[in-house]
């Protein structure tokens, strides 16, 4: 897809100020303006929301050409946020007319009158537009004498997001923003005339995942964070640039610390990307390095059975001597790696440990993944055929398969509600029941228990029944169709394949939106046992081509075990040692296979802080945090996104601690530092040679349901259980309620009903949540949230999504 272009005929030409501007129609005069380094004063006008002409400050003197071709000046200012270009008009700004200036002077008193004197205390203060345009658009002195206006303060929109009413200009920054780009109307204007507020949306409780953005875009201080109130000035801050952790959206962010702090973070302005907003998650969460189970040196575990804490030299014996002791080993690498690390991971299991038993996915994962990642996603980029953002909003159809981008990737969900909103774009998703966020994106559901997604994607292609309108609107929009595909599909026998069946079919592009933030980079770096760095097969002329680079003797030649085999492997005592690196038991598909498998197995652990590997290691190795080193993650187009260390720290990435074990066993690793690293990826290069497909598979039925049995269908919501949100209260306070989903059949049919406490069990265990009877859902279908506070669907239950539970109603005893 390419971007449209503005053709001469489509261009206006006016006088600013009078220098001669040509914009597209339809351009607002503020817009116009601002092309030739003209700014006008305004505190409701921003570039991504609908002109509200809310506040008035940006006050313009406008003069139009009448029927007769003469230039008449309209009879008062016009606000140059609402106001389009015109063929021969001409505008005076602040810098030329007086009118306009006495206007915006007088618009700028009228908002100071009730403004409280806050500034000393007020954390807007250094970086307040109104501060700023007080002084330099605002008269020196007030005419107003009497008492202002006051109101109760804060009123707390949530546990996160404070307001104090006083301050507010009446902007509608944030009402626009909660309802136009977000679809959560959680705030509103309320009240008529003088008395008009910023209230509370009354109908729905407070449940956004976006509410930060209306602090950070708020033009004075009447929205503020709990967790920042009152902690510091912007000029106290030392503010650097990075890439946001939590998902692969790749956000552009900004991390404002002091004294070694971390107080908060903003969204930056990245057009290509997440323009400028983030989600509360990845504004918010940033506490969890600074835990009290945070670890700051080895620990090696002694002839007591106990870790002990030990010096660096040696903790890296003990780890050496355990690895070369082996027979056989395998590196299990977490999906929140950077590009740097990852690599290192890469190439730190092929030449040191001699072992192609390698992979990123600390979750359910599937061969079918494995190649169809290795095939149709890796060495794509937006400049080498990816589905890109502006893809995205430029497409005609979209199809959503496995993936529910609110919970799982928030900036894709934006992208595509702005599509929604602007383009009317028609969206599909292949899933059991419209949830929250496909219902704000208009989206039309292709209703689909877990594990049947492929038969769902073969009639849509074959046009057949109710899915037939899907497979039209594929065909019809050929390229400009895209498929977004899930992690979750990888659960789902034949789902891959079946996407890539449709896709050949209908000419619709393809593309793969996993959850964390380091996985496309890992699936670049070759961290996959059928996959070596830069997209290579395990192959001979794969291996060839990399040994050559590497300067490698030699290198195994026989793809590995995957997350799974690997674990399984040690728990049988096939393999004798585990690299680990920011993996979680819980997360894994079976959470009690691999914690037998990490007991029997010698496990090296690289980790931040306590976990349940940790707990189980032979040997842990302290790393630095994401806010204390730099390097790369890669979104899910292939966009590098780089971050900066914004803490100095003592302790080192994994990249360097991996160097340092490797020259304890003898080997060079090469990663010193991030620049050597980066030079030797970009030596390496892509692969060019022939790339592997995916084999056709059979679809599997779930077992029988009825009664009190159901499919289980389950996904990370964005605010769960998840460590990285450890330490942040306030952010914990807006999470969705998590609940037990099903229609009325299936609750019928289990004697439930709604709100009732239902037990969700498997052979393995339990979890209970209230009961909420759902539209339009699948039947004999139940959907729980995969993680939430104190309970997880893996670890508990040792079940996923597809698998059948049974239903029970009250709580297990």
């Amino acid at each position: 897809m390419t971007a449209p272009t503005t053709s001469a005929a489509d261009l206006v030409t006016l006088t600013i100020d009078g220098v001669e501007v040509r914009a597209p129609k339809g351009t607002l005069i503020i817009r116009a303006a601002e092309q030739i380094g003209i700014q006008i004063p305004r505190f409701c006008d921003h570039p991504l929301l609908d002109p509200a002409g809310a506040c008035r400050q940006c006050l313009v003197e406008v003069a139009t050409p009448g029927r007769d071709g003469k230039i008449a000046p309209m009879p008062k200012p016009q606000a140059a946020c609402t106001m389009t270009i015109a063929p021969g008009m001409e505008v005076k700004t602040q810098l030329t007319s007086p009118v306009a200036e006495k206007a915006q002077d007088g618009v700028m008193e009228l908002l100071l009158i009730n403004h409280p004197l806050d500034c000393p205390v007020c954390d807007k203060g250094g970086e307040c537009p109104l501060q700023n345009q007080a002084m330099t658009n605002g008269r020196a002195t007030s005419r107003f004498e009497d008492v202002k206006r006051t109101y109760a303060k804060p009123v707390n929109i949530s546990s996160q997001v404070l307001l104090d009413r006083e301050r507010c200009v009446l902007c509608q920054r944030c009402t626009r923003f909660s309802e136009q780009i977000a679809g959560d109307p959680f705030i509103s204007l309320t009240e008529r005339g003088a008395a008009s507020q910023i209230g509370i949306y009354q109908e729905k409780p407070f449940q956004s995942y976006f509410s930060g953005n209306t602090v950070q875009i708020c033009p004075v201080g009447a929205l503020t964070g709990a967790a920042y109130r009152f902690r510091s000035r912007p000029f106290d801050l030392v503010s650097t640039p990075g890439t946001c952790e939590h998902c692969a959206s790749g956000c552009s962010i900004r991390t404002d610390h002091r004294r070694g702090v971390v107080l908060r973070r903003l969204a930056s302005n990245n057009p290509e990307v997440n323009e400028e907003w983030n989600c509360d998650k990845g504004r918010w969460a940033f506490q969890y390095a600074t835990q009290a189970d945070r670890l700051d040196m080895p620990l090696v575990r002694r002839e007591d059975g106990e870790l002990h804490v030990a010096s660096w030299p040696e903790a890296l014996a003990v780890a050496a001597a355990g690895l070369e002791r082996a027979r056989s080993s395998g590196v299990l690498v977490g999906g929140r790696a950077s590009i740097h690390d990852a690599y290192a991971y890469s190439k730190f299991a092929r030449t040191v440990l001699g072992t192609n038993s390698i992979d990123f996915r600390a979750r359910p994962h599937s061969v079918e993944e494995a190649e169809f990642l290795a095939s149709h996603v890796a060495l794509t980029a937006p400049d080498h055929g990816a589905v890109t953002y502006a893809d995205l909003e430029q497409a005609k159809v979209v199809l959503l398969v496995g993936l529910e981008p609110e919970d799982e990737s928030p900036i894709v969900f934006l992208r595509l509600r702005k599509a929604f909103r602007k383009n009317r774009l028609k969206i599909f998703t292949v899933a059991p029941y419209a949830s929250r966020g496909t219902t704000k994106l208009g989206a039309t559901v292709l209703q689909a228990a877990p594990g049947l997604e492929g038969e769902v994607l073969s009639a849509v292609r074959d046009g057949e029944g109710a899915f037939a309108e899907a497979g039209t609107a594929l065909r019809d929009a050929g390229s400009d169709a895209v498929i977004l595909v899930g992690e979750r599909l990888a659960a789902t026998s034949g789902g891959y394949y079946g996407v890539l069946d449709l896709a050949r079919a209908t000419g619709a592009r393809v593309a793969w939106i996993p959850r964390r933030a380091g996985e496309r980079g890992a699936l670049e770096t070759g961290c996959l046992p059928s996959l070596l760095p830069g997209g290579r097969p395990v192959t001979a002329e794969g291996i060839a081509s990399l040994v050559q680079a590497w300067d490698a003797a030699t290198l195994p030649t026989e793809p590995g075990l995957d997350t799974s085999a690997m674990l399984l492997a040690a728990a049988r005592g096939e393999l004798d040692a585990l690299v680990v690196g920011g993996v979680d038991a819980d997360d894994l598909p079976d959470p009690r296979t691999a914690r037998e498998g990490l007991e029997r197995a010698f496990v090296v652990s690289l980790e931040l802080r306590e976990s349940s590997v940790t707990r189980l290691a032979d040997v842990v190795l302290p790393v630095a945090a994401f806010s204390e080193k730099s390097g790369a993650f890669l979104d899910w187009e292939g966009r590098v996104g780089p971050f900066q260390a914004a803490l100095e720290t003592e302790l080192m990435s994994d990249y360097r601690v991996l160097d340092l074990l490797a020259g304890e066993l003898g080997s060079y690793l090469g990663a010193r530092t991030a620049s050597q690293v980066e030079s030797e990826m970009r030596r390496l290069g892509p692969w060019t040679g022939v790339r592997q497909g995916v084999n056709p598979a059979a679809p599997t039925a779930p077992s029988r349901t009825g009664g009190d049995r159901a499919v289980l269908a389950t996904w990370h919501q964005l605010l769960d259980g998840g460590s990285l949100q450890d330490g942040e209260p306030y952010l914990a306070g807006t999470a969705i309620e998590p609940v037990a989903r099903m229609s009325a059949v299936t609750a019928e049919a289990a004697g439930l009903s709604d709100a009732e406490i239902v037990t969700v069990g498997s052979d393995a265990g339990t979890v209970a949540y209230p009961v909420r009877i759902t539209e339009d859902m699948a039947d004999h279908v139940v959907w729980v949230p995969t993680s939430s506070a104190g309970q997880s669907v893996r670890s508990r239950l040792v079940v996923d999504n597809g698998d059948v539970v049974t239903l029970t109603k009250g709580v297990a005893q």
